[in-house]
């Protein structure tokens, strides 16, 4: 079976300069990459990924406009 988006990002609002963590729920454990438009996230000062079992997490420190 595919892997599906059990519970979805959630739109999040926060100051320029602030962190913001973003999450989903999967169907299933499955190695997920994270984008702004094509552009494929790694980890980073700026970013960080955390995944355990099916909840997979972003965290964006210091965020510009253009991180919307």
């Amino acid at each position: 079976l595919p892997v599906l988006f059990k519970e979805e990002l959630k739109d999040e609002e926060a100051q320029e300069g602030a962190s913001v963590t973003l999450s989903c729920e999967l169907t299933k454990g499955a190695p997920l990459q994270w984008k702004i438009g094509p552009k494929v996230l790694k980890a980073s000062d700026k970013y960080q990924m955390r995944q355990s079992g099916t909840t997979a997490e972003l965290i964006i420190r210091d965020l510009e406009v253009k991180d919307a």
